[in-house]
């Protein structure tokens, strides 16, 4: 999580900080349908290096959004899952797909 004292003063702005980056949307948008394990994500997420999406991931996981379940197998399994603070920001990640649904319909035959 964000400490307190480095936590923007503007919401919008915290906001941006935790999901700020194309790649960190892009991920909550595939946790949003189910658990992932890295290579998923990597072959999915088209152009993501894999520095990157660990990055991402790490980062996400700090912050609280996501939760890294690690499978006690062999070879290791690990899914990546939204957390329940994740699993809330489902509003935002569709309102941004109506949004770009809207403008890419306007915006066809131009």
């Amino acid at each position: 999580m964000i400490a307190k004292e480095n936590m923007p003063v503007c919401p919008v702005a915290t906001t941006v900080q935790l999901i700020g980056s194309k790649w960190k949307l892009l991920i909550l948008r595939n946790l949003m349908a189910r658990p992932w394990r890295f290579n998923e994500l990597r072959k999915d997420l088209e152009g993501i290096s894999q520095k990157v999406l660990t990055d991402s991931l790490r980062s996400m996981e700090k912050d609280g959004l996501i939760t890294r379940t690690v499978f006690p197998e062999v070879p290791p399994h690990v899914e990546y899952a939204l957390s329940d603070l994740g699993r809330s920001m489902k509003p935002i990640i569709q309102s941004m797909e109506t949004w770009g649904l809207q403008y890419l319909n306007q915006n066809q035959g131009e």
